[in-house]
């Protein structure tokens, strides 16, 4: 069963439109990187599959209408969001112990297991802890829930580096298998880039990209054009091309990568680099359809 399915999904605020005409699919035991830029609507996606706003169009979650079916629904899904909201009064061991006592899925040696890896106390209250320990705190109890799919919001916003890391490797190493799905939205595509199973790209309300990691190291080619090749590779009509350090940097899709080795060095696009070039296609459309027009 998948464990996003999507058809058609449309929302409109006023005479703005978020989400628009969004076809969707998310099989189970993935992780799935959502970027776009801001307003693209990716937080509108994201609170419709979370039964948090209505919708136009076909929308299933674990095989659930999440509008109508909320209260059913979150008792297999955790949400993260990009702001920690924890009582200010609350102290470390009761909220270990408020979760225990009212959610069957939470494994309270799990969360001690994370906090053991910070350095917050259990005596501690959310009002002396700093931003950053407030946000490891709330990652460290959503975590430790045993739930079918993991919403992440800009989950690790305030972070240092070090835990980071130690984040995506916790939820590859004690969270993720074949019958959890993670649906990631953040800004901080090179440090989830080792992660992700699946990447899609929104923007205007549309999904512009979607696809497995393992099609976008088959399909998608990078090329450090060698000078004397340039006018060989822009024959080959690239996607994208940005200047770098003197050189010329090419994104091929479609061409095998034999064929790219003899214009430059060939290598996978980072997922920022395929960003911007999706970005950039896709908001040329509009204004090729209008000049034909």
């Amino acid at each position: 069963m998948a464990s996003v399915e999507a058809r058609g999904l449309r929302k409109t605020f006023g005479s703005t439109v978020a989400l628009d005409g969004v076809d969707l699919l998310l099989p189970e035991g993935r992780i799935v990187g959502l970027i776009g830029p801001n307003g693209a609507g990716k937080t509108t996606a994201l609170n419709a599959i979370l039964g948090l706003t209505s919708y136009e169009g076909e929308l299933r979650v674990l095989g659930r209408d999440p509008w109508r079916e909320r209260d059913t629904l979150m008792r297999d899904v955790c949400f993260i969001a990009d702001v920690a909201v924890l009582p200010r009064w609350l102290r470390v061991s009761e909220a270990l112990a408020y979760l225990a006592g009212v959610h069957p899925r939470f494994d309270r040696a799990k969360a001690e297991h994370f906090l053991a890896r910070t350095r917050i106390a259990a005596g501690s209250k959310v009002r002396d802890l700093s931003k950053g320990l407030v946000t490891q705190l709330h990652l460290a109890l959503v975590m430790a829930i045993d739930a079918r799919l993991l919403v992440l919001d800009e989950p690790t916003l305030g972070l240092d580096l070090l835990f980071r890391k130690e984040f995506y490797d916790a939820l590859l190493g004690d969270y993720l298998d074949r019958h959890r799905t993670v649906l990631l939205a953040t800004h901080q595509v090179d440090e989830v880039e080792h992660v992700l199973t699946d990447l899609v790209f929104i923007d205007r309300g549309r999904i512009v990209f979607n696809h497995t990691m393992e099609d976008v190291e088959a399909d998608y080619h990078e090329v450090l054009v060698r000078p004397d090749k340039l006018a060989e590779a822009s024959a080959l009509h690239p996607a994208y091309a940005r200047d770098s350090l003197g050189r010329t940097v090419m994104l091929f899709t479609g061409i095998g990568r034999e064929r790219l080795l003899s214009l430059g060095d060939v290598r996978t696009p980072a997922i920022g680099d395929l960003f911007l070039a999706v970005m950039a296609g896709a908001r040329a459309e509009p204004a090729k359809e209008g000049a034909a027009r």
